[in-house]
């Protein structure tokens, strides 16, 4: 039986958005590299602000 890790143990990254920490979870466990948000909500929002802050600077 596999030793089990402890929540301190999993790596962890910031939030591009917020700039939390947030630590590894199993459903990113393939794809881990490519999380960049600790949250479905920093990535819409992050989205959004690049979204304004471009109509911004074309007009």
């Amino acid at each position: 039986m596999p030793k089990t890790r402890k929540k301190a143990d999993f790596p962890q990254k910031l939030c591009l958005h917020c700039q939390r920490p947030f630590s590894w979870r199993k459903k990113w466990e393939k794809v881990w590299d490519e999380v960049k948000y600790c949250s479905n909500r920093c990535g819409k929002e992050n989205r959004q602000a690049r979204k304004d802050e471009r109509k911004h600077t074309a007009s």
